[in-house]
């Protein structure tokens, strides 16, 4: 056998390139299988009749008919029922930050070293994040009765855990070096908060709350459909009597407030922040 001949025998033998091992192809392909099943049982579980989606667009179009024109004289009412849902939405994202606050301060491990405070307040934040703002005013509702107080404490409390959690998250990255100077200086916990954590936390704390605030908007406009006020009330009346144009004044009311809450929140982050 020639030099030129071992050589070639000598070489190593290419190896194919493959992005992922048999073990991720594998669970790739299980994970696709389960999606498929999940979206097939779904489909049979929720029992779409065809004849009704054969129809839908003449549907569509025949319940745009009825919203135009729109009812000019419900403008009124709705617009009170507008200022009332911003008021149930401000007052319960203020309440909610005057919860969240220091429960966060709980929750937040280098601000407050104590495991069963920590989870105490990791529960809370769970607690409210997992009742849906509707289950909240429902409940309220029961207790109150009907009317913004039923709303306002639904949105208060819905927002704590959302709240109270960015704001502990936020707590947790702050950086160490400022904290421990002030520490070592002497400083008490209450200037360590003050003048360690604030400053560090404070874009943070600000973005969160109009955040929140931009959401409760959007919530607050749909608690009046089971009698915790807003506009939603106007929303269910309209519904309720089939008075389709009015329904739309009361849609086109919801859809500009929201476009005005964003543009709001986004001008005062940019200044602020």
């Amino acid at each position: 056998m020639s030099a030129a001949a071992a050589t070639v025998s000598a070489a190593p033998v290419p190896r194919r390139w493959q992005r992922f091992s048999l073990g991720k192809r594998l669970a790739r392909l299980a994970f696709t299988l389960f999606a498929v099943a999940a979206f097939v049982t779904s489909l049979r579980t929720i029992e779409v009749i065809p004849e009704f989606l054969y129809d839908a667009p003449d549907q569509l179009a025949d319940l745009f008919g009825r919203m135009w024109p729109m009812d000019a004289g419900y403008v009124g009412p709705t617009l009170r029922a507008l200022v009332e849902t911003l008021h149930i939405a401000t007052l319960g994202t203020l309440i909610a930050i005057g919860i969240a606050v220091p429960i966060g301060l709980l929750a937040a491990r280098n601000v407050t070293p104590s495991l069963p405070l920590n989870l105490l307040a990791k529960f809370v934040f769970v607690t409210s994040r997992s009742v849906n703002s509707l289950v909240w005013a429902l409940l309220f509702v029961a207790v109150f009765g009907p009317g913004p107080l039923a709303g306002t404490l639904a949105i208060a409390l819905r927002s704590v855990g959302f709240t109270g959690k960015l704001f502990a998250e936020a707590l947790e990255e702050a950086n160490r070096g400022s904290i421990e100077a002030l520490q070592a200086a002497g400083a008490g916990r209450l200037s360590t908060l003050l003048l360690g954590y604030w400053p560090q936390v404070k874009p943070a704390f600000w973005s969160i709350a109009l955040f929140r605030w931009d959401i409760n908007i959007r919530e607050s406009a749909v608690l009046g459909l089971v009698g915790a006020g807003g506009i939603g009330v106007a929303l269910d009346t309209a519904l309720n009597l089939l008075y389709w144009d009015q329904v739309a004044v009361v849609l086109a009311a919801i859809f500009a407030t929201v476009i005005a809450a964003e543009i709001v929140v986004t001008t005062v982050r940019a200044r602020m922040l």
